[in-house]
């Protein structure tokens, strides 16, 4: 019998109106949430997704703006723009979509950004407010992987939870909030000896490495959760994730499709923490 599909789009669209509703009562209080998203460069990939993020601002009632420079922008300028913004009044979320071009350094970069401005969760005062569990805001794609099992109503305490992938945008971070919902945690990374003997362990299994299909069937414990977070394109022009999804659906108990699983889910909780950010302005403005 396949496995149960944990379909982000229709999670999302739930969230989603959760989210515009609360900020359609923040608008009517003076502050409406606001998203800058800076975009360096012509990445076909990096203008996908940008457009996603500034359409599903729209889409929930936020202000947004989408700065998009030269890929030959100094880092100084990028910089001295990330200030502006941190002063802004209107903003209340900054997003530098990743990768930057080679000249510029992204830690320099995320490090500039105003830590209650830090919707991605990137700088290292959530980095590390994340590790004692309080973090100002939680990591878009980690959280993301929270709510999805939130939403099929898992059991985490107690469960046994192997990341495939330690990068500290999805891998580290997923770790830290499975850990602090009770779940025993094993981190695999490119050079995890015999790798089948950890993932045929897992009761939820999150795989982030970015190589297309790479989780086949003999990797998964029979009625686990797959978590299928890489997103990758063929040869042939389809999306595929790092799981192979034909193959594993017929041993998982739940799975991710890909597209249509944590990509959205991701953008959602962007939006969240956007909203949170302005809730947090109102709140500090009315102390």
């Amino acid at each position: 019998m396949p496995a149960k599909l944990i379909d982000g789009n229709l999670l999302a669209k739930h969230i989603r109106t959760q989210i515009a509703a609360s900020a359609a009562i923040l608008t009517a209080q003076g502050i409406k949430p606001g998203l800058a998203v800076i975009l360096v460069g012509e990445n076909p990939a990096s203008q996908v997704y940008v457009r996603n993020k500034v359409k599903a601002c729209a889409d929930a009632g936020f202000y947004s703006v989408l700065e998009n420079y030269p890929d030959d922008l100094s880092e100084v300028d990028l910089l001295k723009r990330i200030n502006a913004l941190n002063l802004a009044p209107e903003i209340h979320g900054i997003l530098v979509q990743l990768p930057l071009p080679p000249h510029i350094d992204s830690h320099a970069v995320l490090e500039a950004i105003n830590p209650l401005k830090d919707v991605d969760g990137f700088h290292v005062a959530n980095a590390g407010a994340l590790m004692t569990g309080a973090p100002i805001f939680k990591p878009c794609t980690p959280y993301a992987c929270m709510k999805m099992l939130e939403s099929i109503e898992y059991p985490i305490r107690g469960a046994r939870a192997v990341i495939v992938g330690a990068s500290n945008i999805v891998g580290k971070p997923v770790s830290m909030l499975l850990l602090q919902a009770g779940a025993t945690v094993t981190i695999c990374n490119s050079k995890t000896r015999d790798l089948g003997f950890h993932t045929r362990e897992a009761d939820i299994l999150v795989v982030a490495t970015g190589k297309p299909k790479m989780i086949t069937a003999n990797f998964v414990k029979p009625g686990a959760v797959v978590i299928d977070v890489g997103i990758n394109r063929l040869p042939d022009g389809k999306l595929c994730g790092d799981v192979d999804f034909d193959e594993v659906k017929y041993v998982a108990g739940w799975i991710t499709p890909v597209p249509g699983g944590v990509g959205p889910m991701t953008i959602t909780m962007l939006l969240q923490n956007t909203l949170e950010a302005a809730q947090k302005k109102y709140q500090s403005l009315h102390a």
